[in-house]
């Protein structure tokens, strides 16, 4: 099932972003903008790397929908249950097993992609 593990007290939700800043290097390739539901099944590194292989392996795909799909596949793993059992409970329910998930990915080669669960 899912739960919140944070402990504390309002306001719950803020309207002060995190900012972090990153001079871009030759290296630096995409951008990954997301809610947190992304980041209760990836690390910052672990998204970057899924991401990087994705579109070595299927340039013309969609990274940010690989990420969305592979967060609903790992939910489904945690619950004990199939990637399509998991998405054939309606959205409201499913709430017990995963946040909302929004990811844009931003190539900095000048494509975007966006998707979201």
């Amino acid at each position: 099932m899912f739960r919140i593990d944070y402990v504390g007290s309002s306001p719950y939700i803020t309207c002060n972003p995190s900012l972090f800043h990153h001079k871009l290097s030759t290296r630096d390739r995409f951008l990954i903008l997301s809610s947190d539901g992304l980041y209760q099944y990836f690390t910052n590194e672990e998204a970057v790397a899924e991401v990087e292989m994705f579109i070595a392996t299927t340039p013309e795909g969609d990274p940010a929908q690989h990420l969305v799909e592979e967060v609903l596949f790992r939910a489904a793993n945690k619950a004990g249950m199939d990637f399509h059992e998991l998405i054939e409970i309606p959205q409201g329910d499913r709430r017990r097993y995963h946040d909302d998930v929004s990811v844009i990915v931003i190539s900095l080669e000048g494509r975007i992609w966006r998707s979201c669960v």
